[in-house]
């Protein structure tokens, strides 16, 4: 898996950049870059791929990326549509885990930061008053300038670092790819899958997508995702069906052929094993 290295730049000014984004397709691929990300979503929602974790986000979310850590925000379609009334907003910080310095994250006062940059290397997600507060120090750190720059990004990453209202993303044993010529390869699968997952995919059909025999494909995606297209696939239906939970008034069962289950049983027992919860039960859990 070959994500896009991107360069990110911060300006002569700027030991670090800060921006905000309102145009959600900017980086819509698979990519990696040397600095670490720190992302509030204020305005948005779609499907996060972060290593070899899939997930949903929405307004008010708050990640962590660690350095190298490949990742890819797909915004869901009326977010897209330029026609549309909905609008992103996206306030991100980019910054290197030394630009302070080679012997500041040794410094003892420092060591809880150095430990949570280190768990970064999976994306870690923020909740709780915690990412409450990371919101507001991004927000307030786009319209700083001087050293007050440096002590927001310190402030940010203290308080991740010291609220147990946070938990990883990707797998321990997770390990980005960067080899061969294939660029494109992951995004072609993602889109496709993103776009048809509502549908049956036979494996000859996603394996064209991919340019690979079905043999081949196989083993590609299991080699360097860790996981097979079914599973990969579930996942995506998964995390649709409780964006579904949460935002419609259908019945489980309309959900379950809404999001590609053509069997019952099957979507309870998925559903189940990913999240913990039967989909009734996460419905009640969500409406407390």
């Amino acid at each position: 898996m070959k994500p896009q290295l991107l360069k990110v730049s911060k300006g002569p000014a700027h030991s670090f950049s800060v921006r905000r984004d309102t145009v959600p397709y900017a980086n819509n691929r698979w990519h990696y870059h040397r600095e670490v990300e720190l992302i509030h979503i204020e305005k948005g929602s779609g499907t996060q791929f972060i290593g070899d974790s899939i997930h949903n986000f929405s307004s008010g979310d708050v990640i962590l990326i660690g350095s190298n850590l490949p990742h890819y925000w797909s915004f869901d379609s009326n977010y897209l549509d330029t026609r549309a009334a909905k609008t992103a907003d996206v306030r991100v910080a980019h910054f290197n885990d030394d630009f302070w310095g080679a012997d500041f994250l040794d410094l003892p006062e420092n060591t809880p930061m150095k430990q949570l940059l280190q768990q970064a290397k999976q994306g870690v997600a923020v909740y709780g008053s915690a990412g409450k507060r990371v919101q507001k120090l991004l927000a307030e750190l786009l319209d700083t300038e001087g050293t007050k720059r440096i002590i927001l990004l310190i402030e940010a990453l203290t308080t991740i670092a010291h609220t147990k209202d946070r938990k990883p993303l990707s797998s321990v044993g997770f390990t980005p790819h960067f080899q061969g010529d294939e660029n494109d390869r992951i995004n072609n699968i993602y889109d496709f899958a993103l776009q048809h997952f509502r549908q049956r995919i036979a494996l000859d059909e996603i394996a064209d997508v991919a340019g690979m025999s079905s043999n081949a494909f196989c083993r590609y995606f299991k080699s360097r995702t860790g996981k097979t297209f079914s599973q990969f696939l579930i996942e995506i239906r998964v995390g649709h069906a409780c964006k579904l939970l949460i935002e419609n008034n259908l019945s489980v069962k309309e959900i379950c052929f809404e999001t590609g289950f053509y069997n019952f049983a099957g979507f309870h027992k998925y559903f189940k094993q990913i999240t913990g919860k039967s989909p009734l039960n996460y419905r009640r859990a969500y409406l407390k």
